[in-house]
């Protein structure tokens, strides 16, 4: 595995215990930002070095298929190796940024046509979702692939370990208070703040339950990217200055504290896999609160671990979760989601279990890993036996040669 980025502390267990090699390139040249602008540019020379390294390195190793994930702006020089190239579209990155002034349209349109123009050099074109694969033709207009639909899938044997309670990491966690589980990373456009409304809401309609209930907000949090840090800023101001609720956040790694009983938002930053799987088997519902979402793996990891889901009913969550059989899907707006959670609480111990079998089998039966590895075994294979792009061997190489041209600008200046 090649990447621009592999931070041991915070990354994957496989990337980490040796079960994947992974080499790091790109990372100490260019960095992630121009005093905090320019992301996308810096995405793309480190990607470009990323690429340019590993083309060296084929000249000792011989690649059949290079799996290149995200950015597209490497497919022409990656090409150069003479794999067969596999794009697996998350969703179009022109329409992860907003364009609010002619200055950003006018610096953006370049980079998105590239990020057409190298999309369409591909061998194979693999997004996650019918969703994504619907925003993929309406994004990239001059580009006739039909991509493929391939589900992401979850490796069950991780989410079938035992959590040892008496570990310090999970006792901190421990709790008499029924819980809601937000799972996202701490960015804006999961939109967090609608879990925080509902679940204040919910408060305000059941002043009973007030001490007995418990919003737990955990997700990915790096101290290098600003947005994580500012937005978990925001949301404690929110939680407390907006609904005068209790908060408590326990930093990534964070065990030798003692959560104080009181607390009614408690924030996780960057939890670890037993902390997962230890909030999602004891959490009445996750509340999955982005809109359009490309697919939503976490949906599916809590399905697997019987624990019903409620999400805004667009993107990818449409397509994994049943309404009203594995969960609600619900419309963005606070008193529809408080009612809904008003809704699981009053569900007996017999009918969640019910709800969570259900997601359980759906999950087993459509993301399984095996049924992941099978239909991706398929494309891999057919696209290996295909011809290769002839038609478009001119302009991989004018491409490729302009890449590199600007990467040995860059290196120069460095």
């Amino acid at each position: 595995m090649y990447t621009s980025h592999h931070d041991s502390s915070h990354c994957f267990e496989e990337t980490r215990d040796g079960t994947l090699t992974v080499k790091v390139g790109g990372n100490t040249i260019v960095p992630r930002t121009i005093l905090g602008r320019f992301y996308i540019i810096c995405a793309i020379f480190r990607n470009l070095h990323l690429a340019l390294s590993l083309l060296l390195l084929s000249k000792q190793d011989q690649f059949d298929v290079i799996i290149v994930d995200q950015l597209s702006v490497s497919i022409p020089v990656l090409r150069w190796t003479g794999a067969k190239i596999f794009f697996y579209c998350h969703f179009p990155d022109k329409l992860l940024t907003k364009r609010e002034s002619l200055l950003k349209k006018l610096y953006r349109l370049p980079v998105d046509r590239v990020e057409e123009l190298t999309t369409g050099m591909a061998d194979s074109i693999v997004v996650n979702s019918k969703f994504t694969a619907e925003i993929f033709k309406q994004s990239f207009k001059t580009l006739h692939q039909v991509p493929e639909v391939l589900y992401p899938s979850i490796q069950f044997d991780k989410f079938d370990r035992k959590v040892d309670p008496s570990l310090a990491e999970i006792k901190v966690l421990q709790s008499d208070r029924i819980s809601f589980l937000s799972i996202n990373r701490y960015e804006r456009k999961k939109d967090i703040n609608l879990a925080i409304h509902a679940f204040a809401r919910l408060l305000v309609e059941n002043e009973k339950e007030r001490t007995h209930l418990r919003l737990v907000i955990a997700g990915g949090y790096d101290t290098r990217v600003a947005e994580n840090v500012e937005h978990h800023q925001e949301l404690v101001y929110l939680t407390e200055k907006t609904h005068g609720l209790k908060t408590f956040t326990l930093s990534s790694g964070q065990s030798d504290v003692q959560v104080p009983d009181e607390t009614q938002v408690l924030f996780l930053q960057s939890i670890s896999d037993a902390q997962k799987l230890f909030l999602l088997q004891t959490a009445r519902a996750l509340l999955y609160t982005p809109t359009n979402e490309h697919f939503g793996i976490v949906p599916v990891e809590a399905m697997y671990m019987k624990c019903p889901v409620i999400a805004v009913n667009s993107g990818g969550p449409t397509e994994s979760i049943l309404h009203r059989s594995t969960g609600y899907l619900c419309p963005p707006e606070e008193q529809v989601w408080a009612e809904t959670m008003k809704v699981l609480m009053s569900k007996s111990a017999e009918e969640l279990r019910a709800m969570g079998q259900v997601g359980h089998d759906r999950v087993v039966g459509l993301f399984s890993l095996a049924a992941f590895v099978k239909k991706l075994n398929g494309i891999l294979q057919a696209m290996v036996q295909s011809p290769s792009k002839s038609s478009s061997s001119i302009s991989i190489v004018v491409a490729s040669t302009v890449l590199v041209v600007v990467l040995a600008v860059l290196y120069s200046r460095v």
